[in-house]
């Protein structure tokens, strides 16, 4: 079956750096696009990034962009998040994501993974 786990997370003060690994298995991982959300208490999941099968399109919300970084090894069925200069209002639980579909291209059922808590504090 498909199992998404993410692994990475922790507590890290304000402008520290964090890189979040999601080890996907049970369906053929280099051709589907992936993608890295987070939910706060009381929000919806946001979309945070991204990328293509290949790697070679990625898309950021516009409070992440030049500070997170989106990237894969599909020889590791694994997809990564790199985090810079982190904020507060970056803390939240962080979910890998198998979306239901990509570029109009319908992948089938929504997969997701347990989520990992990222912290930022002093």
């Amino acid at each position: 079956q498909v199992q998404l786990v993410e692994s990475g997370g922790g507590m890290v003060q304000p402008g520290g750096s964090l890189r979040l690994s999601c080890v996907a298995s049970g369906f053929p991982f280099s051709t589907y696009a992936m993608a890295w959300y987070r939910q706060t208490p009381g929000k919806e999941r946001e979309l945070v990034a991204s990328i293509s099968s290949t790697g070679s399109n990625t898309d950021y919300r516009d409070s992440v962009k030049g500070r997170f970084t989106i990237s894969r090894d599909n020889a590791k069925n694994t997809v990564y998040l790199q985090m810079n200069s982190l904020k507060p209002t970056d803390t939240a639980v962080y979910y890998c994501r198998r979306p239901p579909e990509y570029g109009g291209r319908d992948y089938g059922p929504d997969y997701w993974g347990q989520g990992t808590q990222v912290t930022v504090s002093e």
